[in-house]
């Protein structure tokens, strides 16, 4: 497995690990179709890496400005991260979560954030293992796709390198 920055060319296997997500009802509300030039538009540059296997991509991550109107908070991003479901359970999402955490604080980021649906086991267990640690709750945040109000646990991973002062 080899990881790198994510290009416009890797757009449609991105966009199909994503559809992945969102047909199982626990990665997020999006349901509807996802541009490049939406994604482009939301998504920092900073952070968007894929995870390869030959050159196939089977997964990615990518950073979203958490509070993007408010100066102070500019070293706060949001993280995403798709593994394509043949390769869960395989190491894959750690290797890319590890990296996107290196990437970030190269850039200046001191803290990460992921907003996990609650009964997303997996995914918060990846997050506790790269050092992101349970900081909310969120009952009955939104809504998914049927109609059904989903609860949400906040996460977030402070760097011990960057913003110590």
């Amino acid at each position: 497995m080899k990881i790198r920055k994510m290009k416009a060319t890797d757009w449609s296997r991105v966009y199909d690990i994503y559809r992945q997500g969102m047909e199982t009802n626990l990665a997020t509300f999006d349901v509807e179709t996802l541009t490049y030039e939406e994604f482009n538009r939301e998504r920092l540059l900073t952070g968007r890496l894929v995870a390869l296997d030959k050159e196939r991509v089977i997964g990615w991550t990518s950073l979203k400005q958490a509070y993007e109107k408010i100066p102070e908070y500019h070293g706060v991003a949001e993280v995403s991260i798709y593994i394509d479901e043949d390769y869960q359970g395989k190491g894959v999402a750690t290797h890319l979560l590890q990296q996107l955490v290196i990437v970030s604080e190269e850039a200046g980021f001191w803290m990460l954030e992921a907003d996990i649906f609650a009964n997303n086991t997996g995914s918060i267990q990846l997050h506790e293992k790269c050092s992101f640690r349970q900081v909310g709750y969120r009952e009955k945040i939104g809504k998914d796709r049927f109609g059904v109000w989903r609860d949400s646990v906040l996460m977030e991973r402070r760097s011990q390198t960057v913003g110590i002062d």
